[in-house]
């Protein structure tokens, strides 16, 4: 295998190899993003869990097992996304790699690098779909004021 030595070649691959970093940027973002929003589900399906033990067995709690189903239906999905978002920093990884490989040595990888890179980029969108759909599902549960207890203004008085 040749290596260049030529430190044009070696820069221009480099050069090559950074515009996929952003993405990886992007994707280091989203998935902070979605485990936090995966901390706060857990957190409130503890609590919720708690709140059943709590009760005494023959106490039914629709709402309270209705909105856990809607917690694992959410975690599901985060836990989807975060897959997705794993797998889009891999191929994007692996693209880096493809793409610094061809422009260094005689390796013909830049197919292989425009498969990968698409791949990466086909993984970070169906991300985004989970995440949009878990975030839908989340606000679909708020009531906003409507049933049981009216919400309290918080605002300036009117």
């Amino acid at each position: 295998m040749f290596f260049a030595t030529d430190v044009s070649a070696v820069s221009h691959g480099i050069q090559l190899a950074v515009a996929p970093v952003f993405l990886l940027t992007a994707v280091a973002g989203m998935i902070g993003t979605v485990a936090g929003r995966l901390a706060r589900i857990i957190d409130r399906a503890r609590l919720l869990e708690g709140r059943i033990e709590a009760a005494p067995h023959d106490c039914p709690m629709p709402t309270i097992i209705a909105e856990l189903k809607q917690l694992r239906k959410r975690g599901n999905l985060v836990n989807v996304c975060i897959g997705l978002l794993t797998l889009c920093a891999i191929q994007i990884g692996l693209t880096i790699m493809a793409l610094f490989l061809g422009e260094t040595t005689e390796i013909e990888s830049f197919k292989v690098a425009t498969v990968l890179f698409l791949s990466g980029v086909g993984s970070f969108l169906l991300a985004l779909l989970c995440f949009l759909t878990e975030t839908v599902i989340a606000t679909r549960i708020l009531k906003f004021g409507h049933g049981g207890r009216q919400a309290k203004h918080w605002g300036p008085p009117q």
